[in-house]
């Protein structure tokens, strides 16, 4: 259920800063819709029950994600509600894996909440296991099914990319990123896919370039944000002033 190294700096695992770069990002992607719906249809026979369930569950996703979005935009106190209400919905529907990146990418902020380095170390393998195993639950079938209006398939390939990018080196997750990041970019759903997070994406691949020394492709990219009228228009063209 989604972001800026120049106005947001990442911070490092051994370095209390900002909130990694990728956060903004992930913020301005979901920040227009909060909830991870419940994609499966309830049994017939069951459906005052199931309505019941789902209007529980949708507001546990509203939570969850309103908790998110403030650990993404700096509020380190809302990480670690944030990492347990998404592992409480993925253990109630495993088979989501937006649930489960979502998890992924909050259990690997809790690196930012201590100063001891294997408390940090753990949290980062934790989540990128969890990242990991969502990447690999994807199957055709996530090209329809869609979040926030999202194909969830972009949602997780998105979401494990901008997570990878921003770690250090020593997790050896950069080149992976990279290809998911490529991936996202080529999908043919990408065009279908709501504005904001096409912009959102668009700006992962100028932090991107960016950061590989390559500005010409980065101001293409913003160039593309600027005049695309999306809500992350005006962070570029600053981002463009600034080049």
């Amino acid at each position: 259920m989604a972001t800026d190294h120049t106005a947001h700096p990442a911070r490092t695992l051994h370095q209390r800063r900002r909130l990694p770069a990728w956060a903004a990002v992930l913020t301005a992607a979901t920040v227009a819709v909060a909830t991870l719906g419940a994609l499966a249809a309830p049994p017939a026979f069951a459906a005052d029950s199931a309505a019941a369930n789902a209007a529980g569950a949708e507001t546990a996703e509203v939570a969850a994600q309103a908790l998110f979005n403030r650990a993404l935009a700096g509020d380190e106190a809302a990480i670690a509600p944030a990492a347990a209400q998404f592992r409480a919905l993925m253990a109630a529907d495993p088979t989501q894996p937006a649930y489960r990146a979502q998890a992924g990418s909050a259990t690997c902020m809790l690196a930012n909440t201590t100063l001891l380095p294997w408390k940090k170390i753990g949290h980062v393998e934790d989540g990128l296991a969890l990242l990991d195993k969502a990447l690999a639950q994807l199957t055709p079938a996530h090209d329809a099914q869609r979040v926030n209006n999202v194909p969830v398939s972009l949602l997780v390939r998105f979401n494990a990319a901008s997570t990878f990018g921003a770690l250090p080196a020593m997790f050896n997750r950069g080149e992976r990123g990279a290809r998911l990041l490529d991936e996202v970019l080529k999908s043919p759903l990408l065009a279908d896919a709501p504005l904001a997070f096409r912009a959102s994406v668009w700006l992962r691949a100028a932090d991107s370039a960016t950061s590989d020394k390559r500005p010409d492709e980065a101001r293409q990219w913003l160039q593309r944000v600027a005049g695309s009228g999306a809500p992350q228009a005006t962070q570029a063209q600053a981002r463009l002033k600034a080049l």
